[in-house]
């Protein structure tokens, strides 16, 4: 069985997830840790749990989901793995993101990409890939079956929908990824989104305004 740790970081407020089993083994998904103080919470976590990292993932490469990337790295390792249509967003940020007045630490690249579909290993359990573009142009969600989770990244929120405005960004591919690649789990689905609260599919599919 897997367990979920939510931490909410950075100026964006940004949810980052850290995935384990009984094996300690674990998975550090979208580490957007901004600060010392932040970097510190998930170190204190790891070591309290006796966690061992194996795998850091990345559902896109919006900057806020990718900066703690190169703290993971020079701490446990892990290069991080994503979609190779996420690359040149990653690659970008150097060029954006200080005029935006943040700190941003350069990540390291893959050496391994993910594919839009098949499955990760770690411990005990499985993660199914789920390709939902619009959002960004790659974006991966991760499905433990077994458990009948979703970490959903930016694509579909409580009663809300990932933005489209952003460079790569496609409403209606959007609206097509979530209709088609992500209402077809059970409605009993609960999605941690990488901002905000946790919801299920089928509280979606009835209430959430952008999919009716």
């Amino acid at each position: 069985m897997i367990s979920i740790q939510q931490f909410t970081f950075n100026p964006i407020s940004e949810n980052t997830y850290i995935l384990f089993d009984e094996t300690g083994e674990c998975v550090i998904i979208d580490p957007g840790m901004y600060d010392a103080e932040e970097q510190n919470t998930v170190v204190k976590f790891i070591k309290e749990k006796k966690l061992k990292p194996v795998l850091l993932l990345n559902t896109h490469c919006h900057y806020d989901h990718v900066f703690g990337n190169k703290f993971v790295y020079d701490n446990w390792g892990l290069k991080p793995q994503f979609h190779k249509g996420e690359l040149y967003v990653l690659q970008a940020m150097p060029g954006y993101v200080p005029q935006m007045g943040l700190h941003y630490e350069l990540s390291p690249e893959p050496e391994v990409f993910l594919p839009e579909s098949g499955k990760v290993n770690f411990g005990n359990s499985q993660l199914e890939l789920i390709f939902a573009p619009g959002h960004s142009p790659a974006h991966l969600c991760f499905y433990a079956a077994a458990d009948n989770f979703l970490i959903g990244g930016d694509v579909l929120f409580y009663c809300s929908i990932g933005r489209t405005d952003l460079p790569g960004g496609n409403h209606l591919q959007l609206i097509n990824s979530i209709k088609n690649n992500l209402f077809i789990l059970p409605d009993d689905c609960r999605v941690y989104p990488g901002h905000g609260q946790s919801t299920t599919i089928g509280f979606e599919k009835q209430h959430n305004p952008y999919l009716q």
